[in-house]
């Protein structure tokens, strides 16, 4: 209670407000559910997400805000700036998932070597939630990847979506519909997007690249998550 009470005071602690505060209290409330070790562990995944995210734009010159989290929903980094290309929009959105994935991965391996299974089901939140997250629709990773490729994968993100909500209905998946839908529906009515002229105009070596980039990744978690998913069935059984 006095950590949350010093998190909480002070303009000077803002900073730590938005990310460590914000931190702690999703830690609390998943440990609620799911048991603090867990909740630590899943919340720590969510971090190196996000960080991923800060620091490629850093990398790319953007003003860019620590993360913020918000149980049940996720985190997010504040973008101050918007980029100026959909290629620095899609290297922002590729370090993400590329740094979960990897956070992920740390934990996959240390769960097999120490055979602990609490680990194991975390790796697992990792790789599932950075696997949804390359949906390909806006605003979640996978789209903002794509965009850059074209912006057609997006009608193949939205039936996804529904197929989704279809098997786990979710206020998460509504959410993300509803901030998706006016980019999708742009897209198929072959209207242009209100992003400045020849945000989308980039070369097509690089449109091949963040298309393999994208393919590759979706594969590897699609594997890993379907693996671990297996792994803890046995264990249960």
């Amino acid at each position: 209670m006095k950590l949350l009470l010093l998190l909480f005071s002070g303009a000077k602690f803002g900073k730590l407000l938005t990310t460590g505060g914000t931190m702690l209290i999703s830690v609390v409330v998943y440990a609620w559910i799911y048991g603090w070790r867990y909740a630590a562990g899943f919340v720590g995944l969510l971090f190196c997400h996000e960080m991923g995210h800060y620091v490629a734009a850093k990398q790319r010159g953007l003003n860019v805000g620590m993360p913020t989290f918000i149980p049940f929903v996720g985190a997010w980094i504040e973008l101050k700036e918007q980029p100026m290309n959909a290629e620095t929009e899609a290297y922002v959105a590729m370090a993400g998932p590329l740094a979960g994935t990897v956070a992920s991965l740390a934990c996959y391996f240390f769960a097999r070597s120490e055979g602990s299974d609490l680990l194991l089901a975390i790796s697992y939140s990792g790789f599932f939630l950075n696997l949804f997250n390359l949906i390909p629709v806006p605003p979640l990773d996978g789209g903002r990847m794509t965009g850059v490729v074209s912006r057609k994968f997006w009608m193949l993100g939205a039936p996804v979506l529904v197929g989704i909500f279809m098997w786990r209905p979710s206020p998460m998946l509504i959410l993300v519909a509803l901030l998706a839908a006016p980019h999708v529906i742009k897209v198929f009515r072959g209207q242009a997007g209100e992003e400045a002229p020849g945000y989308y105009d980039t070369p097509p070596g690089k449109r091949f690249e963040y298309a393999l980039l994208y393919l590759g990744l979706l594969a590897y978690l699609a594997v890993m998550t379907y693996e671990v998913h297996e792994m803890l069935g046995a264990v249960r059984h």
